[in-house]
């Protein structure tokens, strides 16, 4: 949650995020991905799955999280049965984009936790800890104070 107490939505990519990318595959979970998106939820974070896959291959990746134990507020739409209302988002009302395709690409799973509650990594079970620098010190500032 931000300091004024509000839930935060982050929007989380799957190919090459949560999984290692092997598209229309589904690769190895990434070391400590699904923990992660577990405890930020715990936090009480809303978590919105977006990514390009469709059909079988979409039913397969919500499936692998579901298994993971993360359930998704919304898949690839900002609330449940969006699209069924005639809306498609083009971008999602989130927060906080989580995506291998970053500028700077994606940081470890614990450094992705600690910017984003200001808690130690090893929370997410992240060992390596370690303390954050540069932009990801600069993100979690901006966070706290909203």
């Amino acid at each position: 949650m931000s300091a004024t107490g509000e839930r935060r939505k982050i929007a989380v990519d799957f190919d090459g995020t949560i999984v290692e990318n092997q598209y229309p595959s589904i690769g190895r979970e990434r070391p400590f991905a699904l923990r992660t998106l577990r405890a930020l939820q715990d936090r009480g974070f809303i978590l919105v799955l977006w990514t390009c896959r469709t059909g079988s291959d979409l039913d397969a990746a919500v499936d692998f999280c579901r298994k993971g134990g993360v359930e998704f507020y919304a898949v690839n739409e900002n609330y449940d049965g969006e699209m069924e209302h005639g809306e498609c988002p083009r971008k999602l009302d989130v927060d906080i984009y989580i995506d291998d395709r970053n500028i700077g690409g994606l940081p470890s799973w614990g450094e992705i936790y600690q910017s984003l509650t200001g808690e130690g990594s090893e929370q997410a079970g992240d060992k390596k800890g370690g303390k954050e620098k540069g932009l990801w010190q600069k993100i979690r500032k901006w966070i706290s104070s909203q």
